[in-house]
């Protein structure tokens, strides 16, 4: 049994919360996550007009019962604007989530301090995913309920700071009073045991749900996952002011070959494209878009119901936590 700030937080079974993916956090991975005793996640980003983002809301919570948290990314985006954003967060409020994740800008700097106190009015949960121990602090100040410590291990954007998980959790820990979930890395039960260790009172991951039954890609990519190892991601992008770290392909070949000349982000916006990603999630193509994926792959061995994945997490964790204990005399 658990029982950690997170896990009081919400009610639920296992610390364990999905983190975002863009094309791939839809209702049935959501539902799948938190009926599992973790905690689901339903990314924004997916749905540009209110009628679908509610009816994924919706739709979610006929699927479960249990909490989950939705992810709204405030980062410049070529197919997505400020409207969005406000119109995700009003919504969140006026259904009343669990929770946010917020990733890239504040909340508060991005859309207004008024937006933090309309989602605190409304009961939601907020939570605000960083790379570095300053930008911990300011979320605390601001009233963020908690801190996903995102170190460079992680898939997606991570901050170029590039502070690794190891690092990154016990300095946000002993910085902030508010609860750290660690982010990055995390993909087993001896990484959510040493998330625990570290001072965190849970674990995000993403990359291993990709893996599981439930995650609505085609299974060649999932086998890819499971083929690949920790060393086969990169970092690309630091030239845009926006590094990501994705599956080592020959798109991120290209991108960084094209840094590497000196090219113009008008160069690189095409192999940069969303709706390649998209499209190479469904069929199957490892090479012809950026995939965002951490280097816990090399973790991933299996491909479970996300039921499976998290008892076994839990199960592990506490194994682990108990040899542990018994090298101390």
């Amino acid at each position: 049994m658990f029982k950690t700030a997170i896990t009081e937080m919400f009610g639920i079974k296992y610390p364990i919360i999905c983190g975002a993916m863009m094309f791939l956090c839809k209702p049935k991975l959501c539902a799948a996550v938190s009926n599992a005793g973790g905690m689901g996640n339903l990314t924004a980003g997916n749905w540009e007009t209110e009628k679908e983002f509610r009816a994924a809301i919706e739709e979610t919570r006929k699927l479960t019962g249990k909490p989950f948290t939705v992810n709204i990314t405030l980062l410049p985006s070529v197919r997505l604007n400020p409207e969005n954003y406000m119109m995700w967060v009003r919504v969140c409020a006026e259904e009343k989530v669990a929770a946010l994740e917020i990733s890239g800008t504040p909340l508060d700097k991005s859309l207004g301090m008024e937006t933090v106190e309309m989602l605190k009015k409304a009961g939601v949960k907020l939570f605000h995913k960083v790379g570095s121990v300053r930008h911990a602090v300011h979320a605390e100040k601001a009233g963020y309920d908690g801190i996903y410590a995102a170190g460079v291990e992680e898939g997606g954007h991570p901050l170029n700071d590039d502070v690794t998980t190891m690092l990154l959790t016990p300095r946000i820990v002993e910085s902030v009073k508010i609860p750290v979930v660690t982010v990055g890395g995390i993909a087993d039960g001896r990484s959510l045991a040493a998330a625990l260790v570290l001072g965190a009172q849970g674990v995000m991951m993403a990359s291993r749900f990709i893996a599981t039954r439930e995650c609505e890609v085609h299974e060649k990519q999932k086998q890819e996952l499971i083929n690949r190892q920790e060393h086969e991601t990169v970092l690309y992008g630091q030239t845009t002011g926006l590094q990501g770290r994705g599956l080592k392909n020959k798109t991120v070949s290209e991108i960084k070959a094209i840094e590497n000349r000196g090219g113009s982000l008008e160069d690189l916006l095409p192999l940069l494209s969303g709706l390649r990603m998209r499209d190479a999630w469904i069929s199957g193509d490892a090479e012809s878009a950026v995939l965002p994926v951490g280097q816990s792959i090399g973790l991933i061995r299996d491909i479970p119901t996300c039921q499976e994945l998290l008892d076994r997490m839990g199960r592990e964790a506490g194994e682990y936590l108990d040899k542990a204990r018994k090298m101390i005399q």
